[in-house]
């Protein structure tokens, strides 16, 4: 999506509006605030609402969206035992897809809440990219039109779901359904355990019904993903020809600590502290 000169003079108008409020942080990358306008499909009281509502709940849970580091020791354990990794390309209907798996089964590695920080850092540091690659590749305004997420439960035991605590897993699913700039379009579960009802039953509380009905449950084989997921952008791990999951994680880790100074800095996050005198200036271009 390219957007045009009346589009861009309202992404002006918007950021101006976010600068001059108080309730928001003090700066908010333009990449980042397009996908809140392409979300709420140009409505600008939604897409406000849907700003406020999302800064609103970081501010709230700053142990898992404001105090974070990419590179610290939590981080590292949550990359070392599990790939959080965005799939290249889009889906015929335009969808961005993002894998998530364990690649060490020890529980004892389990840290929910320090590996939810790494998930919305994940996706933060994505979000101010566009979707067609990085911004160093094609400078292409590519956003895709809705997200797919693959969650593989190989490896998952009892013992790794009494590792969760149900206060990061509130926030986890409020801020997935209520605050995210992206449209969730499919969530598929594949190599599913024995004990699915008992992972059912534990999430079933704290998700929509709206997004309960986005779940498709793989219990045979991957053939039924495929009707879903092309195999172009499946890593090889999963039958496809999209790439090895670790040369993809290593990129993302890359980007995630080129990213770093952006994902930390408390300008981009943190409401509070006095803004500056709101005349329009140029945008901060951030990476």
């Amino acid at each position: 999506m390219k957007f045009n000169e009346a589009e861009e003079a309202k992404i002006d108008e918007l950021y101006d509006w976010f600068r001059q409020n108080p309730k928001l942080p003090k700066e908010i990358d333009r990449i980042l605030l397009k996908r809140f306008y392409i979300c709420m499909h140009g409505d600008i009281n939604g897409i406000k609402k849907l700003i406020q509502i999302n800064y609103s709940l970081r501010n709230k849970n700053a142990h898992i969206f404001l105090e974070r580091d990419p590179t610290d020791a939590d981080s590292k354990q949550t990359f070392d035992y599990a790939d959080l990794v965005p799939l290249p390309g889009l889906t015929s209907e335009g969808y961005k897809v993002s894998c998530y798996r364990l690649i060490d089964f020890d529980p004892a590695k389990v840290n929910h809440t320090a590996d939810t920080k790494a998930f919305f850092m994940v996706s933060d540091c994505r979000f101010n990219m566009y979707d067609g690659g990085s911004e160093s590749s094609e400078n292409v305004e590519t956003f895709a039109n809705g997200e797919v997420q693959i969650f593989d439960m190989n490896g998952y035991t009892l013992k790794h779901l009494s590792k969760m605590t149900f206060s990061t897993l509130r926030v986890y699913m409020t801020f997935l359904q209520e605050a995210l700039p992206v449209h969730l379009k499919a969530i598929h579960i594949i190599n599913c355990p024995s004990y699915l009802d008992k992972v059912v039953s534990i999430m079933k509380p704290f998700i929509s019904r709206e997004v309960y009905k986005l779940i498709i449950f793989h219990t045979s084989s991957l053939e039924s993903l495929y009707e879903h997921v092309p195999r172009s952008i499946l890593p090889e791990e999963y039958g496809g020809t999209g790439g090895k999951l670790a040369e993809l994680k290593a990129q993302l880790l890359m980007e995630l600590s080129r990213k770093r100074e952006y994902l930390m800095d408390p300008n981009n996050w943190r409401v509070g502290g006095e803004k500056e005198n709101s005349q329009r200036r140029h945008w901060p271009f951030k990476s």
